[in-house]
């Protein structure tokens, strides 16, 4: 194992900068918020910690990237911020989310819920779910796992036609693997920042997407028409489970950070690490590092005592509204579903010492 250590001065630097500018502008900064950010280069902090490396395969060294520091994020010409008038995030669900009309509802409302409290301050609306058919993406049955794939540019593609006049950005979400093209064998997720458009699919966090016993397998290999996309129907779709919701926070968040301008993350663990694997996506937390959080507080502008209480708040509110059923819908459907979140326990107990932290 290797670890990724970088010196106290570098970390103060990238956090910080030593522009003039944006020193005044951090001192500026509520004492609490600035005490907290200020553990990015503590030694002895037990709250953010250096980025360890598993295996040759993890992304810092197979995609070899220039780091990006606050100045640098913050000086960026193509980054966009939201705005008076687009302050809204739109999540658009491409198929079904659960077995059930109403898993797929309320799941898409528990992710929702999450973006709210992470993106603190922006508003975030659902659009109408469409079927794969509507958006006319390529697709194709991937060699290894035997299991459809829908291209994630074509997915992008048809998002940017869909973003409202309003949106700062839109989002895709999807059971369905993705692949970004002919030579890769899939992505967990994709974003342009330049159009504010993202899609992920948590196809590959479902507990046995890796079993042989994979019940997404395309078992007869005939050669798929690239127009029938009657072969979604009734498609695979992973068990709702407390480690799928979170895996799928933890993916939906770090591809709408992209869309902020915030790059792979190299300087602390991140959520804004890279991942080739998903072993590598879980060892990545859920919180932002200091220098990440400063990026991401420069662009939206919220408090940080408030978002973390947002989403303690997500947390804790474990029951979901479920909609009146009426009497077309089956019995399976007429169920009191609580949002899976065992799995957030860890998350909810850091944030809870950050915020002793800032209210110091």
């Amino acid at each position: 194992m290797q670890t990724v250590q970088h010196s106290e001065q570098t970390l103060k630097t990238a956090l910080i900068s030593k522009n003039p500018k944006l020193v005044s502008q951090y001192e500026q900064l509520d004492t609490g918020e600035r005490r907290l950010l200020n553990k990015a280069f503590k030694p002895d902090s037990d709250l953010f910690g250096p980025i360890t490396l598993h295996s040759e395969s993890d992304w810092i060294i197979s995609h070899p990237e220039p780091p990006q520091d606050f100045e640098q994020f913050f000086s960026d010409p193509s980054r966009k911020a939201p705005s008076p008038e687009k302050r809204s995030i739109y999540i658009q669900r491409i198929g079904s989310l659960g077995n059930t009309r109403i898993i797929s509802e309320e799941y898409i409302k528990w992710l929702k819920g999450y973006c709210e409290a992470f993106f603190y301050g922006l508003t975030v609306k659902l659009l109408e779910p469409v079927p794969v058919s509507v958006t006319r993406c390529s697709f194709r049955i991937n060699d290894n796992t035997q299991n459809l794939q829908i291209h994630a540019g074509h997915i992008l593609r048809f998002l940017k036609k869909k973003k409202p006049r309003d949106a700062f950005c839109i989002v895709g979400i999807t059971t369905i693997d993705l692949y970004p093209r002919d030579s890769w064998n899939f992505v967990f997720g994709q974003a342009s920042l330049t159009d504010g458009v993202g899609i992920f699919s948590f196809a590959r966090y479902g507990s046995d997407f890796y079993s042989s016993r994979y019940e997404g397998k395309v078992n007869k290999l005939q050669k798929v028409s690239s127009s029938d996309y009657s072969v979604f129907d009734n498609y695979y779709i992973p068990e709702v489970t407390s480690v799928l919701l979170l895996r799928s926070c933890k993916t939906l968040t770090h591809e709408i950070g992209h869309i902020f301008g915030l790059r792979h993350c190299q300087w602390l663990a991140c959520l804004m690490q890279g991942s080739n694997h998903l072993e590598e996506a879980d060892r990545r937390p859920l919180n932002l590092c200091p220098i990440c959080l400063r990026k991401l507080r420069c662009a939206v502008g919220f408090n940080i005592i408030e978002r973390y209480q947002a989403l303690v708040k997500w947390i804790d509110d474990e029951s979901a509204d479920i909609p009146g059923v009426s009497t077309g819908h089956s019995r399976e459907d007429n169920v009191n579903l609580p949002k899976p979140v065992e799995a957030f326990k860890e998350w909810k107990e850091w944030i809870i010492r950050c915020l002793a932290v800032v209210q110091k």
